[in-house]
């Protein structure tokens, strides 16, 4: 079973491609023009053992809010196409990840049911260029499409970079777990028989 998607999208702000195997080892080529973004999106896919390409050219003379937030929205649509109809997934993930000082916990239901409940307050924090508080935008986004109800909570940390590092590998790990095949588990699992 193949579970691959690739997804593109083209507004008047934003021109987005995602490619995404979710069955891969862990490759990436990300290419934002947030460099920062990357870094985190390519953490993300190595943790997740997802193969990912994503290739976005956004409105930067504005800021990063349109890319990130276009970004999350294809990788959103990726997850969903490729998971199709969900048949045989452990459908829950949850991470609890260090990175130094920093400690986040990332938990996720694929459930049909978007949802984002996050605690991190970083909007005055820039890293490198980006606004850290487009990670919630970020997320908002995938959510809303992927169709996942997803937990992030911060239980230690000062550093942003550290921070958010924490939150994009558990993320990766946290979807890596929920995405996965399990053997036992006959078509959907949900008592609804759909997700």
């Amino acid at each position: 079973m193949s579970r691959q998607a690739t997804i593109e999208r083209t507004t008047t702000e934003t021109d987005v491609m995602v490619k995404l195997d979710i069955d891969g080892g862990g490759a990436s080529k990300i290419e934002t023009g947030v460099g920062f973004f990357d870094h985190m999106l390519t953490l993300f896919a190595k943790h997740g053992l997802f193969d990912l390409e994503i290739a976005a050219k956004g409105d930067l003379q504005v800021d990063g809010h349109h890319t990130v937030e276009d970004i999350g929205i294809c990788l959103g649509q990726a997850f969903d196409q490729a998971l199709g109809d969900k048949s045989g997934i452990t459908r829950y993930g949850f991470w609890v990840l260090p990175m130094d000082e920093a400690l986040a916990t990332v938990s996720i239901d694929i459930s049909g049911r978007p949802f984002l409940a996050y605690n991190l307050d970083l909007s005055s924090s820039h890293i490198g260029g980006f606004d850290a508080d487009l990670a919630s935008e970020f997320f908002q986004a995938f959510v809303n499409k992927a169709g996942v109800t997803l937990h992030v909570r911060l239980q230690a940390g000062t550093n942003p970079h550290h921070i958010i590092e924490a939150v994009f590998k558990g993320f990766g790990r946290a979807m890596d777990q929920a995405t996965s095949l399990n053997p036992r588990v006959a078509g959907v699992p949900s008592t609804k028989g759909v997700l």
